[in-house]
């Protein structure tokens, strides 16, 4: 598909491409086997990601990162979707939310995210409140100038163990049109402050190599000095960065269904059965067809969000589209991939089974499918609202 590619864009991908098949490409399947990345592979992929400029590629380029414009981090995210989540999450794109650091949080975290010498976690989700946030049961109450934080959080995602927490509390509760509604805040937690515990949690069937990992608070005490942005206003600090992380899922998708339908298309070609390759019967060209468009769609939805977002124009519902079609129509390319393969294609010694896995995944992290479709359907019947 023609991006209509700047020269700078062009370059970016072609070294991006060279970085992955390089660099992670031969790794995946130890990784995957393992569900680990060695410390020494992980510090040479970040090394040489700091080396070629691609980390923090998402942050300005005034506090040292690579000051990409949204077209082209879709770019980056749709090429590395094509590898391991634990292996390119060592091109580490800090959250944007730590841009609201002020005063001794811009040295204490934001920097040393940016070049390498920290790694953040987004911590939200809880076992009992995922895509509905205000359900949160982590408390941080107020005692003096400190907040004592008590609960717990899961599924918090990370390649390594993290150096601190981005977390996401309930301070308060105001009053709304609607009623109650708890005051959200954000707080910068280092690992290491007393009550703070963190856990591996249980191995996914999916990016085996990209860890989840378990969060406790237990009478938690941090400075209000911690706070990320204002009091009560975490809500919509974690809102802008789910709306770009969808984004980043269906670009991630888009990269995958693309890698899927080379080697599907490779060996419709190359096998041959009754005489002819395989390619050649109908029932499997139309399979390759439907790949082929599906991946296409996807592309014209991230990019189009994409270029939305560089113009500060994208709204909730275009991320929704993106990431509910890409996550889905992956899923469908995936199951061609391996019908088309047959057997071979269930085997560990080719890449399909394992990227059939992975992309199960798309349609649950960063929103399920059914929320996209309550964003999409809520925001077409909000002008009909009185």
């Amino acid at each position: 598909m023609n991006y209509n590619l700047t020269e700078e864009q062009s370059l970016l991908l072609d070294s991006l491409r060279s970085f992955r098949e390089q660099e992670l490409e031969p790794y995946e399947a130890d990784v995957d086997r393992s569900g680990e990345v060695s410390t020494e592979l992980g510090n040479r992929i970040k090394s040489r990601a700091l080396e070629m400029g691609f980390y923090a590629p998402n942050l300005p380029e005034n506090i040292g990162g690579g000051g990409l414009d949204y077209k082209s981090l879709a770019l980056l995210e749709r090429e590395l979707g094509k590898s391991s989540y634990g292996l390119h999450g060592y091109l580490h794109r800090p959250s944007e939310i730590l841009m609201a650091c002020v005063g001794d949080q811009i040295e204490r975290y934001l920097q040393p995210c940016v070049s390498g010498e920290k790694k953040e976690v987004f911590a939200l989700t809880e076992p009992g409140a995922g895509s509905d946030i205000l359900s949160m049961l982590t408390r941080a109450e107020r005692a003096g100038d400190d907040y004592v934080i008590n609960g717990s959080k899961h599924f918090i995602s990370s390649p390594v163990i993290p150096d601190f927490a981005i977390l996401f509390a309930w301070t308060g509760v105001e009053q709304t049109e609607r009623g109650e509604r708890k005051r959200v805040t954000a707080f910068l937690v280092d690992r290491d402050t007393p009550g703070f515990k963190i856990e591996r949690g249980p191995r996914c069937a999916a990016q085996r190599a990209y860890h989840t990992w378990q969060l406790s608070f237990n009478d938690c005490r941090v400075h209000q000095s911690q706070i990320l942005g204002e009091e009560g206003q975490g809500f919509e600090l974690a809102d802008k960065w789910l709306k770009m992380g969808r984004i980043w899922v269906a670009a991630a998708a888009c990269g995958r269904m693309e890698r899927l339908i080379d080697l599907a298309t490779s060996y419709a070609v190359e096998r041959k059965q009754f005489g002819k390759s395989i390619g050649k019967f109908q029932g499997t060209s139309f399979k390759l067809a439907d790949m082929a468009t599906d991946l296409q769609a996807a592309d014209l939805l991230v990019m189009h969000a994409a270029d939305k977002a560089d113009r500060g124009e994208m709204q909730s519902n275009d991320a929704a589209m993106a990431k509910l079609f890409a996550s889905e129509a992956v899923g469908r390319v995936a199951d061609s991939a391996i019908q088309i393969f047959g057997g071979m294609g269930l085997m560990e010694e080719l890449p399909i089974e394992r990227l059939w896995r992975d992309s199960r995944l798309d349609r649950i992290w960063d929103g399920t499918s059914e929320i996209q479709r309550h964003i999409i359907s809520r925001s077409m019947l909000r002008q009909y609202e009185s």
